[in-house]
C-alpha cells in the first residue's frame, strides 16, 4: 500500500513541477506576447523570467505539501481535488511573492543587481494562478480516471489475501474497496472462528481455516497477505508470518486497536521502538501555525470591513429592546479551557433567569424582533470574530458549548470531548452538512472529528464557502 501511495505522490509531485513552470511561462506569454495588454513598464525579456522558472516549479510541490495536498484523504471527491489545487496555488503565490521580494532586497542591498530583474508583473502572478489551477486539476484528474480505467479493467491489480473476518479484517476490507485507485483486489478471508453459516462480506468470500493458508496462497496467485487478528491471537499472527515468509509474499499486520482508535493513529519512533499514537491531531506545529495566521488575517479584516454594520446592528438592538449590545456567556474550548464567547444580544435581557440553561427552540418566544432577523441569518454570531482575534476560537472548528451542557454530553456521548482537542469554530462540517442547533449530538459528534482527522487549509476554506452557501439558500437558526 505505502509503495502505491509513494507512486501516485511522485506523478502528482513530478507534474506539479513540470505544469508549475508550463503555467509560468503561459502566462508571461499571454501577458506580453499578444500585445493587447499595455506595458507601462515595457516588456521584460524572457530571460528574466526564465531564470525564475525552476524556482517556480519548486515552488507548487512545496505548496502543494504544506496544506496537506499528498496526503491520502478517505472519500477524497473531484471537489476535493479542486480545492487543494486552489489553495496550493495561492499558497505559491505567496511564497514567490515572498521569494522574488527577498531576491530583489537582498541584491540591491548586497550587490550592483538590477532589483527589476527578480520582479514579476502582478498580472503575470493573475495569470499563473488561473493556469496552474486548471493545468494541475486536469492533470489530476487525468491520473485518476487512467488508474482507474486501468484497474477496473484488472490490470495491475495485487491480490490480497485478509486473515481474519472481525471487526478490523472487515474495517479494511472496506478501506480496499473504497479506494479503488490503490489497486488491490481482496480475494478472501481466512479465519478460524466462522460457522458453517457464513459467506463473507460485501461479496468477499470465506476461503478457508487458517491452516489452509499455505494452499491458498499458492492456488489463488496471492501477492500479499493481510493480517487482522485479535491481540490475542499473536501465536497464529507469528505462524502466518512464516507462511507467508516461505512463499515470498509481503505480509502487512494490522494492529487490532479499533476499539481505541478514535483519531487518525500516526506511527512514531521511540530510539527504534514503533509507538502507535491512537488519536493524533494534525492541528500540530507548523499546521497551527498556518490555521492561526489565517484567523488572525480574516478576522482582523471582517472586523474592519463589518465596522459599519455592527453600528447599525447595534442601534437597532438598542432601540429594539432594553439591555445591553451584547451577550456574553461561558463556553468551553480547546483542553477544556472556558472562555467568553461574544454575540449579538438577540432575546431579552435575562430571559434565562427563570428557566436557568436551555436549548434554543423553533419560534422561541425570548426572542426580540430585531433578535429573530439576526438569529436568521446568523449575523449575532459575528462578534466572535473578536474572539478568533484574540486566539481564544478559530475561524473553523467545532461549534463551543455551554460548560453546563458540557457535563451532561461527555458521560452520555462516546468520544464527545475529543472535539476539544482542537479551537472551537464559528462555524464547522457539522453545521454546514445541516447538524447545528438543536439537533443529533452524536452525528454533530461525527462530523466534528471528521474534520479534526481530516484538517487541510483546504477543508477550511471549503467549510467557509459552504457556509456563505447555506447561509444563502438553506433553513437558517432558529
Amino acid at each position: 500500500m505505502t509503495q502505491q501511495t509513494r507512486l501516485l505522490i511522485s506523478y502528482h509531485v513530478a507534474l506539479d513541477f513540470l505544469l508549475g513552470m508550463a503555467a509560468f511561462t503561459l502566462a508571461y506569454a499571454i501577458r506580453f506576447e499578444p500585445g493587447f495588454m499595455p506595458t507601462p513598464k515595457g516588456q521584460p525579456p524572457f530571460e528574466q523570467y526564465l531564470l525564475l522558472m525552476p524556482f517556480i516549479g519548486i515552488l507548487v510541490p512545496i505548496a502543494f505539501q504544506l496544506q496537506g495536498a499528498y496526503r491520502v484523504h478517505r472519500s477524497r471527491t473531484r471537489v476535493d481535488d479542486f480545492f487543494t489545487v486552489f489553495v496550493g496555488t495561492l499558497f505559491a503565490v505567496v511564497l514567490g511573492l515572498l521569494g522574488t521580494l527577498y531576491f530583489q532586497v537582498y541584491y540591491a542591498s548586497s550587490q550592483d543587481r538590477v532589483t527589476g530583474s527578480y520582479e514579476v508583473s502582478r498580472l503575470v502572478w493573475a495569470l499563473f494562478v488561473i493556469l496552474n489551477i486548471g493545468l494541475t486539476y486536469a492533470s489530476r484528474d487525468l491520473i485518476r480516471t487512467i488508474m482507474e480505467r486501468r484497474f477496473r479493467a484488472g490490470i495491475g491489480l495485487r491480490r490480497v489475501l485478509i486473515a481474519g473476518s472481525g471487526d478490523l479484517a472487515r474495517h479494511i476490507t472496506d478501506k480496499l474497496l473504497q479506494h479503488a485507485e490503490f489497486g488491490y483486489q481482496v480475494l478472501g478471508f481466512v479465519d478460524d472462528n466462522i460457522g458453517d453459516n457464513y459467506f463473507g462480506y460485501r461479496g468477499v468470500p470465506l476461503l478457508g481455516t487458517m491452516t489452509d493458508t499455505e494452499e491458498i496462497i499458492r492456488r489463488e496467485k496471492v501477492d500479499q497477505l493481510c493480517v487482522a487478528l485479535p491481540l490475542d491471537q499473536h501465536v497464529k499472527i507469528l505462524n502466518l508470518v512464516e507462511v507467508a515468509n516461505r512463499e515470498c509474499i509481503e505480509v502487512k499486520v494490522a494492529p487490532d486497536f479499533l476499539q481505541f482508535v478514535t483519531l487518525r493513529a500516526k506511527l512514531e519512533d521511540l530510539d527504534g521502538i514503533p509507538l502507535i499514537n491512537v488519536n493524533d491531531v494534525p492541528l500540530h506545529g507548523f499546521n497551527g501555525v498556518v490555521k492561526r495566521a489565517i484567523d488572525v488575517a480574516l478576522s482582523a479584516v471582517g472586523l474592519v470591513a463589518l465596522t459599519l454594520p455592527f453600528a447599525i446592528i447595534a442601534a437597532a438592538i438598542r432601540l429594539n429592546s432594553p439591555g445591553s449590545v451584547f451577550y456574553r456567556q461561558e463556553r468551553m474550548g480547546l483542553d477544556r479551557r472556558a472562555f467568553t464567547v461574544l454575540k449579538f444580544r438577540s432575546m431579552f435581557e435575562d430571559a434565562e433567569r427563570d428557566t436557568g440553561p436551555v436549548w434554543t427552540r423553533e419560534n422561541d418566544p425570548r426572542r426580540t424582533a430585531v433578535g429573530r432577523f439576526l438569529r436568521r441569518f446568523s449575523l449575532d454570531e459575528l462578534p466572535q470574530l473578536w474572539n478568533v482575534l484574540r486566539g481564544e476560537m478559530s475561524l473553523v472548528g467545532p461549534r463551543p458549548e455551554r460548560p453546563f451542557f458540557v457535563e451532561q454530553f461527555k458521560d452520555r456521548v462516546p468520544q464527545y470531548m475529543l472535539r476539544h482537542k482542537v479551537k472551537s469554530g464559528m462555524t464547522g462540517w457539522a453545521q454546514v452538512n445541516g447538524w447545528r442547533g438543536n439537533t443529533s449530538i452524536e452525528k454533530r459528534i461525527e462530523y466534528d472529528l471528521y474534520y479534526i482527522e481530516n484538517w487541510s487549509v483546504r477543508l477550511d476554506f471549503k467549510i467557509m464557502w459552504l457556509t456563505v452557501l447555506w447561509l444563502s439558500f438553506q433553513k437558517h437558526a432558529y
